[in-house]
C-alpha cells in the first residue's frame, strides 16, 4: 500500500494508557519523517480530514464511530487501535501497534471496506451510520408499533421495543446482544432486528444491498427515536417514513497484512472448541 507521509491522531485521553501509547506512536512517525496533527476531540468537524493519508484512533470502538463520517466522506483509511474493552472496530492492540507501526507507515497494510448506512427521517435530516441505526419509541419503556416496507412491497408490522438496522460490520454490536446473525464484513447486505418482539415468530431479517427500507410509526401515541452508532440521534419528522438504504460511501480500515477476521472474533467472543483440523475424510 501507499507509504503513510501526513497522519491525524484522534486519542481519547479517558481511555486509560492512551495518552502514554499516542506519545509512543507519534515518537516513531515524527522518527519516520511523517508530519502530524494530534486531536483530542471527536467527532471531528467536516473538511478535517481532508488531505491526509490516514487517520490513527487510539481509544474504543465509540472513538472511532466518532471518526467515521468524516473518514468516509474524505476517503481516508482509519487505523484503530484499541484501548478500550471489546475493540471490534479498533482491531490493532497496544502492543500491535508499538510492534508494526513503523512497518504500517512505510505502506505494510492492508485496506478493508466498510459498508456504511444511509439514513434520512425527513427533510434536512440525514446521517451515516458504520453499525447501526437503532429506532425506538423515546421512552425507553414503551412499546412502538413499526410497519416496515422494502422497496414497494411490505414486510410486516412489529409490535416491539424496537428495531435494529445493522452492517455486516455492526452485526458483533447491538443486533448481537438481541439475538441477532453474525454477519462477515465482506458480505453486502443489510440485517434488520426486532429487539423484544411481542410475536415470538419475528426475527431477524437479512436484506440484500440494493434494498431501500421504509419504517412507518403506526402508533400514534409514540414519539420514535432514531439513533445512529448509538452516540448521535435525528430529529424524526411527523408523517415521513424513516429510510435506511447502503450508503454509497464506503469506511476504510487499515488492517495488519495478516488479519483474520474469525481468529477476531473467536479471541473477542471467548469462542472455545477443538483447535485440531478436520481429518481427511479419504
Amino acid at each position: 500500500m501507499q507509504p503513510i507521509r501526513r497522519l491525524a491522531f484522534v486519542v481519547n485521553e479517558q481511555k486509560a494508557g492512551a495518552p502514554k501509547l499516542a506519545r509512543e506512536l507519534m515518537a516513531t512517525a515524527r522518527q519516520a519523517g511523517v508530519q502530524l496533527t494530534p486531536v483530542v476531540g471527536f467527532p471531528l468537524p467536516e473538511g478535517f480530514l481532508r488531505g491526509f493519508d490516514a487517520c490513527c484512533v487510539i481509544g474504543g470502538d465509540g472513538t472511532l464511530l466518532g471518526v467515521v463520517r468524516e473518514a468516509a466522506r474524505e476517503q481516508v483509511p482509519v487505523i484503530g487501535v484499541n484501548r478500550g474493552s471489546l475493540g471490534f472496530l479498533t482491531t490493532f492492540s497496544s502492543d500491535e501497534a508499538r510492534a508494526h507501526f513503523a512497518e504500517l507507515l512505510a505502506g505494510g497494510y492492508r485496506i478493508a471496506e466498510r459498508a456504511l448506512l444511509d439514513c434520512s427521517t425527513g427533510p434536512g435530516q440525514h446521517d451515516l451510520a458504520l453499525n447501526d441505526v437503532l429506532i425506538k419509541d423515546e421512552v425507553n419503556s414503551r412499546l412502538v408499533r413499526l410497519e416496515v416496507f422494502a422497496g414497494t412491497e411490505l414486510v410486516t408490522d412489529y409490535y416491539c421495543d424496537g428495531l435494529i438496522f445493522t452492517t455486516p460490520t455492526g452485526s458483533t454490536a447491538y443486533n448481537l446482544s438481541a439475538g441477532g446473525p453474525l454477519i462477515h464484513p465482506a458480505a453486502d447486505v443489510i440485517a434488520m432486528t426486532p429487539v423484544c418482539p411481542h410475536t415470538l415468530s419475528n426475527r431477524s431479517i437479512i436484506f440484500r444491498n440494493d434494498v431501500k427500507l421504509h419504517v412507518y410509526n403506526r402508533m400514534e401515541s409514540s414519539r420514535l427515536l432514531v439513533a445512529m452508532d448509538g452516540q448521535r440521534n435525528l430529529t424524526f419528522c411527523k408523517g415521513s417514513p424513516v429510510e435506511i438504504s447502503i450508503s454509497p460511501l464506503k469506511l476504510s480500515l487499515a488492517q495488519r497484512v495478516d488479519y483474520s477476521h474469525f481468529a477476531v472474533v473467536r479471541t473477542k467472543l471467548q469462542w472455545s472448541g477443538g483447535a485440531a483440523a478436520p481429518s481427511d475424510p479419504g
